[in-house]
């Protein structure tokens, strides 16, 4: 089967999401964990690999060789498109690394313009006028303009992305989208033209994102959200009804990472069902405190038929504190060890239903476990899908969530469904 779509994510849920995206479309996905390296091969049948890596906050110089690598791996594969994914909060900084990315996979390929469109209205982030919207608030005012690597303080996009590119930067407006296909084209020609290299995109429906995927599904590099990827999924031929994959069974363990307002809501939704919960004691543990260990023992006495939930997720005040003993990178880090050592100890202990919240959280949780490649499944909220892998210790259903995403019931739900289906 011919690859359709290269996708490069630059982080582990955002791959997911992505994924999920083309999946929706009608498209046969794969999902690759971390830089591939030549020896690593595709589930058959594939139209679509996304490879996630963890650049979203590494400097710009190692978010741009790692892209590069997947990059040239996709190309290896025979992919005829290349697609950039970044979160749909467009976290980035004057620095980078959305730009410098962007401009390095259209360098290689090469490429003369490119569209650029974060919206995801199923998750309430919209683009008008140029300005990055979550539901009714500038992205600079609501929520989640904390991001605790890259705060979002500027809701503009073109001024974001000029800070990061020495290229020009051009809008097409909503009436322009809503006047169509042709016109979205016709208004790509112009900026190019014009030497525009990077063109944003207004965007507030599904239907504006089917458009603008239907008007740019040749071009050779194209950036945005999960949103834009379905939109150009469903504008090719090979799209058809979306696949089905069969969903597990086994003991079920939720992991969260994320400090995000979305994660510590499915947090206490979790706790208030009466379903087992541990916190962990980063500063203990980064004291030398056995706290994996405690973890462990903790499991080990729980009902096996229950779902558990570990975490080390706290609210911004209690982050706060965190950081300042230990510093942002270093308890970061702390958490991801935590994390992901704990996971491989639960897989080990039987777990084959594991959901895991944050970014950097999936990332080390995959690492952890030796998870390469995946199977993308059905999703159980927009853009939090099941994957499904083979590992040593037999079949693993993953779920892999943006911190942001899913709804306030979704670590219960998903796993008692999945369990009841799986019957």
């Amino acid at each position: 089967m011919t690859l359709l779509i290269g996708c490069i994510a630059d982080d582990f849920t955002g791959g997911t999401d992505v994924a999920a995206a083309f999946r929706r479309s009608g498209l046969r996905t794969a999902l690759v964990f971390g830089p591939p390296d030549a020896s690593l091969e595709l589930p058959a049948d594939c139209h679509v690999a996304v490879v996630a890596l963890k650049s979203r906050s590494t400097p710009a110089e190692e978010a741009v060789a790692d892209s590069l690598a997947a990059q040239r791996w996709l190309l290896d594969k025979g992919a005829a498109q290349i697609y950039f994914k970044y979160c749909s909060t467009f976290d980035s900084t004057d620095r980078g690394n959305i730009g410098p990315v962007t401009d390095a996979l259209m360098d290689t390929v090469p490429a003369a313009i490119t569209l650029h469109c974060p919206a995801s209205p199923p998750n309430g982030r919209t683009v008008y006028q140029g300005h990055l919207f979550v539901h009714d608030q500038l992205l600079s005012d609501s929520p989640l303009r904390h991001h605790p690597l890259n705060p979002m303080t500027d809701s503009c996009l073109p001024r974001l992305l000029s800070a990061q590119t020495r290229h020009p930067v051009a809008l097409i407006d909503l009436p322009t989208v809503r006047h169509g296909v042709d016109a979205v084209r016709g208004a790509m020609v112009k900026h190019q033209r014009a030497g525009v290299r990077h063109v944003i995109a207004d965007a507030l429906t599904d239907d504006d994102l089917a458009v603008l995927g239907a008007a740019v599904h040749e071009f050779p590099v194209i950036a945005g959200a999960a949103g834009l990827a379905e939109g150009l999924g469903r504008a090719h031929p090979a799209a058809g009804a979306a696949v089905t994959e069969p969903q597990r069974a086994g003991r079920a363990a939720v992991l969260a990472g994320s400090c995000s307002a979305r994660t510590l809501e499915q947090i206490a939704h979790f706790y208030a069902a009466g379903l087992p919960s541990l916190h962990l004691d980063v500063l203990a543990a980064a004291s030398g405190r056995d706290v994996t260990g405690e973890a462990l023992a903790w499991y080990d006495a729980q009902d096996p038929d229950l779902p558990v939930l570990v975490y080390a997720s706290a609210s911004p005040e209690e982050l706060a504190a965190v950081q300042a003993q230990l510093g942002v990178t270093e308890a970061a880090a702390k958490v991801e060890e935590l994390l992901g050592t704990i996971a491989s100890h639960l897989v080990e202990r039987g777990v084959r239903r594991l959901l895991v919240a944050g970014g950097e959280t999936s990332g080390a949780v995959t690492t952890a476990l030796g998870v390469r490649a995946v199977v993308v499944g059905a999703e159980a909220d927009p853009g939090v899908p099941w994957t499904y892998a083979s590992t040593k210790d037999d079949g693993l259903a993953l779920m892999l969530k943006s911190g942001n995403f899913g709804a306030p019931d979704l670590f219960t739900r998903a796993l008692h469904t999945d369990a009841e289906e799986a019957k």
